[in-house]
Parts: C-alpha cells; structure tokens; sequence
C-alpha cells in the first residue's frame, strides 16, 4: 500500500464514520467510499512560485453567499499533458490555499472546483501534488459555505488526480 492509499483510506475511513464527517447520517449509512483518479505522479510538484510583490487583498466568494478573505500570494506554471497552465495561490490567517476547476469539471470533477493547501519549502518554492486535491465540503452537504473558485484558476485542460465527482 502506497502512501497516497494509506491517506485515502484513512480518509474515507473519516467520511463513512467520524462525527465531523460532511457526510449527513443517510449519507453515511451507504458510504462506500470516495471516488479518485489514479495516482499521478506527472501532477507532482517541487515548483517556483513567482510571489507578488503587491499582495492584493481579494475577497472570495462563498457558495452561501458570503466572503472569505485572502490575499493574492503568488503564481506558478507547471505542464499538463504538454499544456503550460498558470494557477494563483491564495494564504490567509490558515495558510496557503490553491483552489482550482480543471476541464473534467461537472463531468468527472465537482463543477465548483477542487481544492490543495500548497506546503511552503526554501526559496521561494512549494511542494503541490495534485493527487491530494480534495472536494469542498459543499460538494457533499449544501448546509457548508465553501469558497468559489476564482476565474484566473479556471483551466482549459483536465487535472486527472485527486478526488473524483461525488456520487451518493
């Protein structure tokens, strides 16, 4: 069993039974486990980000109609399927937050995006594996307030890592 199954299972393990799971009481009773693509390691990052030097407050939309607040930290480009893409990172008081929707969405991947919290390493660079993005907690139970993926982290080619679209 690899890390990645070791996590996931640990995960799914949370969901089907923890009292904090997002998952409501019906939804538990026939919870069989999350849905993942396979591990991919071409979606696994040592990357530069480029930090802004002028760290633009920016409030984000939530799928219950209020704000969180972040700052724009920085951005970096890395390669999909012989595609550059560009994604922004966001931190605030909780850390550094990577919300992005991929093209799967809607179809494979939930519509309103997937999420990472980036791990800050030496010089300006960061560790993101695509494989750990999650769904918000809104993806399972509409009673959550998750925070809307912002357009400049819309990409146009498909993110196949991490969780899958959530079928009950």
């Amino acid at each position: 069993m690899t890390e990645l199954d070791a996590f996931r299972e640990e995960k799914d393990d949370f969901f089907g039974g923890d009292s904090q799971s997002p998952l409501t009481r019906a939804q538990k009773k026939d919870f069989k486990g999350l849905n993942y693509f396979p591990e991919n390691d071409d979606l696994r990052f040592e990357i530069l980000v480029e930090e802004f030097s002028d760290k633009e407050e920016f409030d984000m939309q939530t799928s219950t109609g209020g704000v969180q607040h972040y700052e724009k930290y920085g951005k970096f480009s890395f390669p999909v399927e012989g595609t550059s893409v560009e994604l922004t990172i966001y931190r605030n008081e909780h850390g550094y937050f990577l919300p992005f929707v991929d093209s799967l969405a809607g179809s494979e991947t939930y519509p309103a995006g997937r999420y990472l919290e980036p791990e800050p390493l030496p010089g300006g660079r960061f560790f993101i594996d695509f494989n750990l993005a999650y769904n918000p907690y809104c993806a399972y139970n509409e009673m959550w307030s998750c925070p809307i993926t912002p357009m400049e982290n819309r990409l146009k080619v498909p993110i196949r890592a991490g969780e899958k679209l959530f079928h009950e």
